[in-house]
């Protein structure tokens, strides 16, 4: 703590009682008038003799998590200040995380708007640095409007990350899709041209002789839901619809700050659904990398469409783990709501382990089956499967059961239907993208590859 800070003294109804009668009458005075009582997420200024403040109390509540300091950097007058008695909890990363995440803005389009408070600790470390620089890109890539967030933009934000650690980037983009055997995802995004152009891009990073870890991403940069077009309503957040690729970057990056020994390779399959003349049709029975058929029953279904070519080409490295995000279903969301991301796996030590260190983060995932009998309801008549169910229900499954047909057998695979959005705001969430599942998988690699 330096001279020209404020302290912040964070404290539970305990800690209160044993704090107050070391302070004078005044200051004991003031914070029972204030009516302060060491609720989470409650503040009480505490003036010196020229009105200026002294010292500020932080509620922590009875049970303090991620969240329970997030509005302080929106709370405070603007000024820098040092926050202690965090050690005594047990959670200083997580409270400490908790502040950095309360300091995001997305003002791109924006005047700026009030100052927000510096707030520094001793919890305050680079890895807590890094996972509000992760979560930051990837609220910033899903917030950003399609017209900057197109194909060519989202591919770059991948390239530069490679670029700034040293790893190495191929795009293969419009016609080179089907020169390098990747027409599902030349087919859902060829109506859309010039920077629109569909892409692969592909990341490699790390040393060969270390355990090969593929993460893919779903990056529809706009989805209109194609010939059959969705609603207005619908149609108003599609920008997210890059969610996954932008959960796949900002892991990229926390991999690679933390230089975990595994040899990374980061797959965006990148399109708009785009209504055009050539636009792909229901009807249509498209090729994949895999060999298989599709038979297009709803060109909005078109995520797991540029996916099933993403993850045959990750099958082919033959990688020890395999994890794609994707913002794929709504069903997703009527069965477990905004917040919780189910996750789909073939193992399930791998899947428990993910649901264990979402848990310890507070960025929790929670488990759903591969249901095997539910595969029929994917069957074509005329090709190898098709791209919607024929019934609406179990939605989120026959979506996860459909990508599963494009990894090859014997691969540790894990599937995360993320929302990547916040639905309202919070302290420490802001309404509009956000990234649900990212900080789990990392804490899971880290658990994995790091001993």
């Amino acid at each position: 703590m330096t001279s020209s800070q404020t302290r912040i003294q964070a404290l539970d109804g305990e800690q209160l009682a044993q704090w107050l009668p070391s302070q004078s009458e005044a200051t004991r005075n003031w914070v029972t008038t204030q009516g302060f009582d060491a609720t989470a997420g409650t503040i009480c200024l505490i003036p010196d003799q020229e009105g200026s403040i002294d010292c500020v109390l932080a509620g922590l509540g009875d049970e303090p998590d991620l969240y329970t300091l997030a509005a302080l950097p929106s709370q405070l007058p603007d000024g820098d200040y040092w926050l202690e008695g965090l050690n005594e909890t047990g959670k200083a990363a997580q409270l400490s995380l908790g502040i950095e995440l309360g300091r995001y803005r997305f003002d791109r389009y924006q005047s700026a708007g009030k100052p927000l408070a510096q707030i520094d600790s001793d919890a305050l470390d680079d890895s807590i640095r890094s996972q509000r620089d992760a979560v930051f890109q990837v609220r910033d890539l899903v917030n950003t409007p399609t017209e900057d967030m197109g194909p060519e933009a989202l591919s770059a934000a991948l390239t530069s990350l490679a670029s700034e650690h040293g790893a190495t980037c191929t795009e293969w983009i419009g016609e080179e899709l089907l020169e390098n055997n990747c027409p599902a995802i030349h087919a859902v995004g060829r109506a859309a041209h010039g920077d629109r152009q569909p892409r692969l891009t592909r990341m490699d990073y790390g040393h060969p002789d270390h355990p090969r870890v593929v993460i893919v991403g779903k990056g529809v940069c706009f989805d209109t839901g194609g010939l059959n077009i969705k609603g207005g309503v619908g149609m108003r957040s599609m920008k997210k619809d890059m969610g996954g690729a932008a959960h796949a970057i900002g892991l990229a990056g926390l991999i690679m700050r933390a230089k975990l020994p595994i040899h990374l390779t980061v797959l965006l399959p990148i399109v708009e659904n785009a209504i055009s003349s050539n636009a792909y049709r229901p009807g249509d029975v498209l090729s994949s990398r895999a060999g298989l058929s599709i038979e297009i029953g709803n060109t909005d279904a078109e995520g797991r469409v540029i996916l099933a070519d993403a993850l045959t080409l990750g099958s082919e490295l033959e990688p020890e783990l395999m994890i794609d995000f994707a913002t794929l279903t709504g069903a997703a969301r009527i069965g477990l709501g905004p917040d919780l991301p189910p996750v789909f796996g073939r193992v399930d030590q791998t899947v428990n382990d993910l649901v264990s260190a979402s848990e310890r983060v507070t960025d929790r995932l929670w488990p759903m089956p591969l249901y095997a009998p539910y595969r029929e309801f994917l069957n074509s008549s005329i090709a190898d499967l098709c791209n919607n169910a024929s019934t609406s229900m179990g939605g989120c499954m026959t979506a996860a059961l459909f990508l599963d047909r494009f990894v090859a057998e014997g691969i540790d695979w894990c599937h995360i239907d993320t929302f990547a959005w916040t639905h309202k705001s919070e302290p420490g969430r802001s309404e509009g993208g956000d990234a649900l599942g990212c900080r789990a998988v990392f804490a899971y690699l880290s658990e994995r590859y790091q001993r």
